[in-house]
């Protein structure tokens, strides 16, 4: 049964999984999830592709989109501006599907005072400290100077769990994943996405 789109927020400190487990949902062809690709003003790393993971605009360029309005969300983080493109959700939910955004909690907050009964949001804990510290020196593409950043930001972005629907510790990545599933799966049968139920149920009745 067709549902009114959703709009999935997936927020962590960086290195926690939250653009891990974006991808993963993404590629899964059952999820059926639109996409939505953010504009940035960092440098383009070497694995990735224009227009596939980001699109990569200058520092003037993004002001320019933001003066006219281009953005349902956008902020700085880690020294480089990034921002979703209003028309990508508008499309994405015209149509009916669900749209899956990895931002960070000041854009999380944008989109949820901008569209507040279409975001579910998810907050992503590392299962340490440690832990998170070792998955950002695992990164090839971060320097030492970067690495130091997103470790001191993590403490203030983790403060804001409590305004997210949904916790997920993320010890273990096949089972988070599951675990994101499990809240899409349940969002969609909300009552208010489902346009179409009241018929359904006006039609059981008149036949019973």
């Amino acid at each position: 049964m067709q549902h009114y789109g959703m709009i999935l927020v997936l927020s962590s400190p960086s290195g926690a999984g939250k653009s891990t487990l974006g991808r993963m949902l993404r590629a899964d062809k059952a999820m059926n999830l639109g996409l939505s690709v953010s504009v940035t003003t960092r440098p383009k790393r070497p694995s990735e592709r224009e227009g596939a993971d980001y699109y990569f605009v200058s520092k003037d360029e993004f002001k320019h989109m933001v003066a006219a309005n281009a953005f349902v969300e956008w902020a700085e983080v880690h020294g480089a501006y990034y921002g979703t493109l209003q028309k990508t959700i508008d499309k994405v939910l015209r149509d009916g599907r669900d749209i899956v955004f990895d931002i960070d909690y000041q854009g999380a907050g944008q989109i949820r005072k901008k569209r507040p009964h279409d975001v579910v949001s998810v907050f992503i804990l590392p299962p340490s400290m440690p832990e998170l510290q070792r998955r950002l020196l695992g990164r090839a593409e971060n320097s030492a100077a970067d690495i130091e950043l997103r470790l001191h930001n993590a403490v203030k972005e983790m403060r804001k769990w409590k305004s997210y629907d949904y916790i997920l510790i993320n010890d273990d990545v096949q089972q988070s994943l599951l675990s994101l599933k499990a809240i899409i799966s349940a969002e969609r049968l909300k009552r208010h996405r489902l346009p179409a139920m009241k018929d359904f149920v006006d039609s059981l009745i008149a036949k019973a």
